[in-house]
């Protein structure tokens, strides 16, 4: 099909409103129309994607909801300073929501995203806190000597996998917002991070270095007993799973492009699935949409870092620079 798209803009003081029209250009007809407004013209990036993901809608094209997420990142802009930030995925909208201080790890506490966890190194221990976007009231949940990461959030939001490691030693825990008990996952004389849950929250995939080099294992939530995962690499350093898949980081020790090179790679929990994502670079904390097909990563080039969006059905690649400070980790 021939197709356009015609629309118009408004706006006054802080408001936006568009009006969209998609005309078949062979027949002449209108296939939609819709009217949209905006109470803050600031976020007018997040108006474009939504129109993109109602006219790719109306096609029957292949779902690209995941172009209305919002990103929330912490970057540095400072020595043990850092921001926490919500943008598109574009990067062209940016808005500060926590300021002052070491505030880093943040993580949507549910799919509405309206409410987010992070890490703060400002008081006495490393604290995890609840910051509620409605509000713009923030709460303790959990502090730990050592430190503290919330690495994940369970599908029903009220259950955080954490790392922690309040002996010097890091080791991965659940901590119920309900009853506000926490249980000891794992336990390993050595490094476990970064668990994410799998198989509908039954089991977790973690980081570990239990057999020398660190690598990807699974055990479930109440069972000691673990597996490994990847047969392929070394070094892998960050994961983040969706359903049964898998993606993960991987420092390229061999690669012909250098000893900084760290691919991205996705892998089936139930198959021998495996894929090569990225070839050249530093391509570090991969994290899924909310469909399997979309992943964003973390670019860094020197000093500078852009974030990355790999399409898997399409095979393509974008990347969105940061102008500001240094990418440390994100989620969406």
């Amino acid at each position: 099909m021939d197709l356009i798209l015609r629309f118009s803009l408004n706006q006054d003081f802080n408001t936006m409103s568009a009006t969209v029209k998609f005309i078949n250009a062979k027949t002449g007809a209108t296939t939609f129309e819709k009217a949209y407004s905006l109470s803050d013209k600031k976020r007018h990036p997040f108006l474009a994607h939504k129109i993109i993901v109602d006219i790719n809608d109306n096609i029957g094209a292949p779902s690209i909801k995941w172009m209305e997420q919002s990103v929330l990142f912490a970057r540095y802009i400072g020595a043990k300073k850092s921001e926490i930030v919500i943008s598109d995925y574009t990067l062209s909208y940016q808005k500060i929501i926590v300021a002052g201080g070491l505030n880093i790890f943040p993580k949507w506490a549910n799919s509405e995203q309206n409410a987010f966890y992070y890490t703060s190194y400002n008081g006495a221990e490393p604290t995890i806190y609840r910051y509620d976007l409605k509000t713009g009231a923030r709460r303790s949940i959990i502090s730990s000597s050592g430190m503290i990461v919330c690495s994940d959030v369970s599908q029903d939001g009220n259950k955080l996998l954490l790392t922690m490691a309040p002996k010097d030693q890091t080791d991965i825990y659940l901590y119920d917002l309900r009853s506000k008990k926490i249980t000891k996952i794992t336990e390993y004389s050595g490094i476990d991070v970064n668990g994410n849950f799998i198989d509908n929250d039954r089991r977790i995939a973690f980081v570990s270095d239990r057999l020398g080099n660190p690598d990807i294992f699974a055990q479930g939530i109440y069972d000691k007993s673990f597996e490994k995962l990847v047969y392929h690499g070394k070094n892998k350093n960050s994961i983040s799973t969706f359903d049964n898949y898998i993606v993960y980081s991987s420092r390229e020790a061999e690669s012909e492009f250098g000893r900084n090179t760290f691919n991205l790679y996705l892998i089936s929990t139930q198959t021998d699935y495996l894929r090569q994502l990225t070839a050249t670079g530093e391509n570090l904390y991969p994290r899924f949409a909310n469909d399997s097909d979309t992943i964003m990563f973390i670019k860094q080039f020197g000093n500078q870092s852009a974030l990355g969006i790999i399409r898997l059905n399409a095979n393509k690649t974008y990347h969105f620079q940061l102008k500001t400070g240094k990418l440390q980790s994100i989620d969406w």
